[in-house]
């Protein structure tokens, strides 16, 4: 299996063109009934709906959900859509020829990412779906919503209290906002947890968000046809990640309904959160560093969970970057520049951007990219790709986030504990004979 250094994709606000980092890769989505009309096609592409911007996915409109849901959807989706703001390079100009584009980027992209890392799809051919933001904040609702079922039905016995009636608002409003600023900096996405026998068709698809899309390229003079096929490696290999290799979504869903079944309506969690707020800060500690408010009011039992899915999105994230990059060389020659546009915007972030990105984990995750490309070049300098390839034989070969950060770990229990330095000296007496 073969890996390079890379970037991941950053999404602008295409609005503004601010400097904001994106949000972009894997996720929890999942499609449903159009908004504007554009399913998608034969060809693995959406059209745009009649009122000449891009489809969407499953309209929630003011449906809050029954009584026991932990969110109030309709209100999430409309402070979504109310912090989305208007959509720019929505006029039939700008998108015309755009699904066609991505269809054959992500059919490309597909055959590069097989003969660059060995992973083939058993779920058939990738499927593109262009899209705009509130196609894009419905196809997240719809899999949150799907998501978090179980914990609708664990708290429905208090459901109809004023309490829990005001936490789910609140908890509407905040997922909403989060969205809504989210859907301004996505390029691309891959819907990866929820696969229900309902709706196959609205399932397991790369989502490419166009009206940022096209508002980063017109930015940075992006070469369309380059750019394109830059950000469908990089989704096309996370598909090539979950389908592939046959183990690793059921074990991600698996990790993630753990955390789900350890939740907790029991107020002491904010007295938990304020102790751990505390010790964080006399040990001079980031409190926000492990993942923002998620990890912050976490149980015991989901900070461990959490960190065992941080190593494993640490791997998949630095994978997906590192291989962008290999599989599109000589396709791709404006790759270097791409990656260097999206690594000065990510580190740019000021302001309202940089705290709300630390509340909401998503500085956590941008962490996620640098750590798991150093992973991956180390074991790659210490075994090469075999020695890489055994993260895919089994889950209990994830690297976990002590490895991720110190990937010497890793390869020592890889090697049955051989030091590393062993090995290295092996490798090197081998090198000179």
């Amino acid at each position: 299996m073969n890996s390079r250094n890379g970037s991941l994709p950053e999404a602008a606000d295409a609005s503004a063109a601010s400097g904001d980092k994106s949000e972009g890769a894997v996720s929890a989505l999942s499609g449903g009934p159009d908004l504007d009309g554009g399913l998608p096609d034969g060809n693995g592409a959406v059209s745009p709906g009649p009122n000449g911007g891009f489809g969407g996915f499953g309209s929630l409109d003011d449906d809050g959900g029954g009584a026991g849901d932990p969110v109030d959807w309709g209100l999430a989706r409309r402070v979504a859509l109310r912090t989305a703001r208007r959509e720019p390079y929505t006029a039939p100009r700008w998108r015309d020829g755009l699904e066609e584009d991505f269809a054959r980027c992500t059919a490309l992209a597909e055959e590069l990412v097989a003969e660059c890392t060995g992973l083939r799809s058993k779920s058939g051919p990738a499927r593109g779906a262009v899209t705009g933001r509130a196609g894009w904040i419905d196809a997240n609702l719809a899999s949150f919503r799907r998501l978090l079922s179980p914990v609708a039905a664990k708290l429905s016995s208090g459901a109809n209290t004023p309490t829990a009636r005001l936490a789910r608002r609140v908890a509407g409003i905040e997922l909403g906002v989060m969205l809504g600023w989210m859907s301004t900096r996505v390029l691309g996405q891959y819907d990866l947890l929820v696969i229900e026998d309902e709706k196959p068709e609205d399932q397991d698809i790369v989502y490419y968000v166009a009206p940022n899309v096209l508002a980063l390229e017109s930015r940075y003079a992006f070469d369309p046809s380059q750019f394109r096929l830059w950000l469908a490696i990089h989704e096309v290999t996370h598909r090539a990640q979950f389908t592939a290799v046959d183990w690793m979504r059921p074990h991600f869903i698996s990790l993630v309904e753990s955390v789900l079944e350890a939740v907790d309506p029991d107020p002491k969690r904010v007295v938990v959160a304020a102790q751990r707020l505390l010790e964080a800060r006399r040990r001079g500690v980031d409190p926000l560093e492990a993942g923002g408010l998620t990890a912050l009011f976490a149980s015991e039992a989901q900070v461990e969970t959490l960190e065992q899915m941080s190593g494993l999105m640490s791997l998949l994230e630095g994978h997906g970057d590192v291989v962008m990059d290999r599989a599109g060389e000589g396709l791709i020659p404006s790759a270097p520049r791409f990656g260097r546009v999206m690594r000065r915007r990510r580190e740019s972030v000021r302001g309202f951007a940089k705290v709300f990105q630390r509340l909401i984990g998503l500085d956590a995750k941008l962490k996620q990219y640098a750590e798991g490309e150093h992973f991956i070049a180390t074991v790659e300098e210490v075994g090469g790709t075999a020695l890489l390839d055994r993260v895919w034989e089994q889950p209990a070969n994830v690297p976990d986030i002590a490895e991720i950060r110190d990937p010497r770990r890793w390869v020592s229990r890889m090697t049955a504990a051989e030091p590393v330095e062993a090995v290295e000296a092996t490798e090197s007496v081998e090198a000179t004979a």
